[in-house]
């Protein structure tokens, strides 16, 4: 199983606002985490976090999660499987501080899940 690790440009913002040992341990603690994918992907699962989301997404789960990569800093990011291509596609959103991560996981989840939470809406006005 390969692992592809995409960055957006808001994790591409986050990262350059950091200190030179959190870029480390943002970057260490990511390709941890995707290397235990191909052999002990239950144990990732378990090492993530999600926060609840707001609004019902009709049937579907998120696939955003946060990890923790320090007391201070966690990166909020989507894992998407793909069986039929043999892969695993980590998309990072966003590394923030601790204070900061309530907020900006509903953002990002507002921001990815837009479309859903809006066509949602539509169909209950039609009905």
């Amino acid at each position: 199983m390969d692992v592809l690790i995409e960055s957006t440009r808001g994790f591409e913002k986050d990262i350059v606002r950091l200190s030179e040992d959190e870029k480390v341990t943002v970057i260490q603690k990511i390709n941890d985490c995707a290397s235990l994918f191909p052999t002990q992907k239950a144990d990732v699962y378990l090492k993530l976090r999600r926060l609840p989301l707001a609004s019902d997404l009709n049937g579907y789960e998120s696939s955003l999660y946060i990890l923790q990569v320090s007391q201070k800093l966690s990166v909020i990011f989507a894992v998407d499987e793909d069986p039929i291509f043999g892969q695993v596609i980590l998309t990072l959103f966003r590394a923030v501080k601790h204070d900061d991560i309530d907020k900006v996981y509903k953002d990002v989840a507002d921001s990815l899940y837009q479309e859903l939470l809006h066509g949602n809406r539509e169909t209950a006005q039609i009905l």
